[in-house]
């Protein structure tokens, strides 16, 4: 039988996971699905399902199938009633008059009349499954969820033996995230599809597998490799096995249902971002690399991957390349502060502090008690050797968190440099509270702080202390603390 309206597919094959990287979740690619559960079509194509948005729950099977009524073999019927086009529920009895009638404007799109003579039909035959069956198809299309589910289980109840009713109800109530779903959705794994039958049956299969997916994930596995024999060539029931094995830290066997899934579909963002993830958390980072550049080339224009592919390579020790993907990431996410903190920090361990000063401040216009962001950026301003500016951020740091140890550290290396050497001296000992000194590094400043503030006792028992630990490692300190000595102890 010919077909028409061709099934709207799964709102594209759609890039975005909740890529694990090191154990630490990232906020990849993370997309919502745009359409609603089921949307009913009259095509019996496979539906293509988004295998990427789980974590809400199910997603969207997107295809429900609506019956044709059997033809009398009249030549007044045939010449009544135009050929229809799409997937069809078997009926016993001859259509009426009526019943053509709703099936021709449900043809046109004209669901508000369809609904009002199926109406009539089923108040007068309430045992017409095939007029359940196209209400409650009409009434879904009219956004009637609630009615079109009650007309589908009416069409159940008076033929139990039916594909479509019961994969209809099933798509429906998983719509609704009923637990009732499950049971129509199997049933219909057992039954025959009007026409088209593998194609029926792996959407069942593919759709029984979503609703059961978090709280039986093995039956849903098994759900998707039926699938994936009815349908060999499709690569989506692959794809969502493989979801499900990463989850279970099968990592072997989620990686050979990617591997099919991408030899389907060469050009499978999914399928490539899978074995992304499978890669980075057995740390096999070239591989990795490998997959996320080729998703990089084929869509240029999604962060969450340029994000990972920076991630990747900064594992890989190849910062100076990580720079640049962090920042298309950002550029194409403009809100994305987890990337902006990383991009930041990336400038900072390459030496480009004065990117990291201004990226660290865009941070901080729009969160200004952060601490760990003046903390940042006092750094950074440290070592453009800002003296003033760092320690003024090293101060708001420790107001806004007053245990923050290492930030008194580096407060009282810029105090020191603006020559305030109380403040380095106060600072020190107030870091003693939450960190141990950190020898000798800690005693040279103390010595030189007290040595400034003309206490001698204190210079000179730091600079002993100081002496003690350097060992030969810090030369020109250790001749300045030697000379000082001699200056400041009595000659005996």
């Amino acid at each position: 039988m010919d077909m028409e309206h061709q099934a709207p597919m799964a709102a594209n094959r759609r890039f975005g996971r909740c890529c694990l990287f090191g154990g630490a979740l990232i906020a990849a690619v993370c997309v919502s699905a745009t359409g609603e559960l089921a949307n009913e079509v009259r095509t019996s194509g496979v539906p293509r399902f988004s295998p990427v948005l789980r974590e809400a729950g199910i997603t969207e099977p997107h295809l429900i199938t609506r019956p044709q009524t059997t033809q009398d073999s009249s030549s007044t019927q045939k010449t009544r009633r135009k050929p229809t086009h799409h997937t069809t529920v078997s009926e016993e009895d001859p259509a009426s008059a009526e019943l053509t009638k709703a099936e021709e404007l449900i043809q046109s799109k004209n669901y508000s009349e369809a609904e009002t003579i199926l109406r009539k039909i089923v108040d007068s035959d309430p045992s017409n499954y095939v007029a359940w069956f196209e209400l409650g198809f009409v009434q879904n299309a009219l956004g009637k969820v609630d009615e079109s589910i009650t007309a589908y289980r009416k069409s159940v109840a008076a033929k139990p033996d039916v594909f479509e009713s019961n994969l209809n109800l099933g798509l429906q109530l998983a719509k609704n995230k009923s637990p009732d779903a499950e049971q129509f959705l199997r049933a219909a794994t057992q039954l025959k599809p009007t026409s088209h039958p593998s194609e029926g049956l792996a959407r069942a299969w593919l759709s029984l597998a979503l609703v059961i997916e978090s709280s039986k994930p093995g039956d849903a596995l098994a759900a998707y490799r039926q699938a994936a024999t009815l349908q060999p060539n499709d690569p989506e029931a692959h794809l969502s096995a493989g979801l499900i094995l990463e989850k279970q830290n099968q990592f072997a066997d989620a990686e050979q249902e990617y591997k099919q899934a991408l030899a389907l579909d060469p050009g499978s963002s999914d399928a490539a971002v899978g074995l992304a993830n499978i890669y980075m958390r057995g740390h096999r980072f070239p591989e990795a690399e490998a997959e996320l550049k080729k998703i990089t080339a084929a869509h240029p224009d999604l962060p969450a991957a340029h994000l990972q592919l920076g991630r990747v390579l900064k594992e890989e020790d190849k910062n100076e390349e990580a720079v640049p993907e962090l920042e298309l990431a950002t550029k194409l996410a403009p809100t994305d502060v987890a990337a902006q903190r990383e991009l930041a920090d990336l400038y900072s361990a390459t030496g480009k502090h004065d990117k990291a000063a201004a990226a660290f401040q865009a941070l901080l216009a729009a969160h200004p008690n952060d601490p760990d962001l003046h903390h940042e950026l006092g750094i950074s301003l440290l070592r453009q050797k800002k003296y003033p500016e760092a320690q003024q951020e090293f101060l708001t740091t420790v107001k806004l968190k007053p245990d923050f140890g290492p930030a008194y550290l580096d407060l009282a290396f810029a105090a020191n440099e603006n020559k305030n050497y109380a403040l380095t001296v106060k600072s020190l000992d107030a870091g003693a509270k939450f960190l141990p000194e950190i020898p000798p590094i800690t005693y040279f400043l103390r010595a030189t702080a007290f040595d400034h503030l003309q206490d001698v006792k204190q210079a000179v028992a730091n600079y002993h202390l100081f002496l003690q630990g350097a060992n030969g490692k810090y030369p020109d300190q250790e001749w300045q603390a030697k000379h000082r000595l001699i200056a400041l102890e009595p000659k005996k």
